[in-house]
């Protein structure tokens, strides 16, 4: 009978195995993708929050003060133009790293296999 098996053999064999596994796995998607889908619920979630929080905090404070509805239109308004705002950052972020990426300045979504270049 033999010995055993051949350790160079097996070394070479675990190689060749460890090779086709890594070939098969899929890639992982980058977190930082952006598709124009995702960016448009983060920007109508922002602006929608904002409006929210101005209305929450102006109501309460209509409230408590008993001067309904001034705090809460003011407040509102205030809430509006802090989600537009946050909107703002964000699609300027979004365009940075973009640009960042070596990719142009086109619309978030835009498709390039159409492009006229």
């Amino acid at each position: 009978m033999s010995e055993g098996p051949d350790p160079k053999r097996l070394d070479a064999l675990g190689k060749k195995l460890d090779a086709v596994k890594q070939a098969k796995q899929p890639e992982v998607a980058e977190e930082s993708h952006y598709t124009a889908a995702r960016v448009g619920w983060q920007m109508v979630t922002e602006l929608v929050v904002g409006l929210l929080l101005g209305f929450g905090i102006g109501y309460g404070i209509d409230y408590m003060a008993d001067t309904r509805p001034w705090f809460m239109l003011i407040f509102t308004m205030l809430g509006f133009a802090a989600g537009v705002r946050t909107m703002m950052r964000t699609a300027q972020e979004i365009q940075e790293k973009n640009l960042a990426k070596g990719a142009e300045a086109a619309p978030i979504g835009k498709d390039k296999m159409y492009d006229d270049d």
